[in-house]
């Protein structure tokens, strides 16, 4: 199976795994890259069966209402049943490193809603390790440069990520050659940075279920 095809299994997949708790009055949240737009368009003939969406990015609600599924402000919402997102990294304890696509910090805020996290992703982005995708780390601009100083003080290689700006008008700083032996402790020691908005370490809250391709179809894996 070629890597497009995993990914629409994994959102096949994920469907599934939803589709039986579906509500009138459900709210999900939905996440950001190629893999979540895979399950957005597949959401679309379902648009009768729930209420709607929180998006973690404008890309993402720009495409959820396409397909005339209605995209809710998170703070009119509160907590959602289940938020469902790709990963850049995940490792066997479903921490991941999210960011690629510079949302990581409204996926985080809407994750830290979610009742259940469904991480969705191909087999290539399952690793022993976390750290060899280059983490992400939003910043405010001003403080971009000090950042960058202190990321190097704990041993990351930081690259400001040139023409980006996330959809809260900040930067993104990328640390290349970081491998992250503690997932849980180096996010809360890169987020205690001063002018750090977050970094794309989900590990304090991780995923609950994560769905991955394999080509010999799709494993699932949960840890509660």
């Amino acid at each position: 199976m070629t890597q497009d095809e995993l990914k629409a299994a994994v959102a096949d997949a994920a469907i599934d795994e939803i589709t039986p708790h579906l509500e009138k009055e459900t709210v999900l949240g939905i996440g950001t890259g190629s893999t979540a737009n895979l399950f957005i368009d597949r959401l679309g003939p379902l648009r009768d069966r729930f209420k709607g969406a929180v998006a973690s990015s404008e890309a993402s609600a720009e495409r959820l209402k396409g397909l005339g599924i209605e995209v809710f402000e998170l703070n009119h919402v509160g907590d959602v049943p289940f938020y469902i997102d790709g990963a850049d990294e995940v490792n066997a304890h479903l921490h991941m490193i999210k960011g690629g696509g510079a949302a990581l910090t409204r996926e985080k805020i809407v994750a830290a809603c979610a009742k259940r996290f469904i991480c969705i992703a191909d087999g290539s982005k399952y690793v022993a390790q976390l750290g060899q995708f280059p983490l992400p780390v939003e910043v405010i601009p001003m403080a971009r440069s000090y950042v960058a100083r202190e990321l190097v003080k704990l041993g990351a290689e930081p690259v400001y990520r040139q023409g980006v700006v996330t959809d809260n008008g900040n930067h993104i700083i990328d640390c290349f050659n970081f491998m992250i032996e503690d997932p849980v402790a180096m996010e809360a020691r890169i987020n205690a940075i001063v002018g750090v908005v977050t970094n794309g370490l989900f590990a304090a809250r991780g995923a609950d279920v994560l769905l991955l391709g394999k080509t010999y179809g799709v494993e699932r894996k949960a840890l509660r």
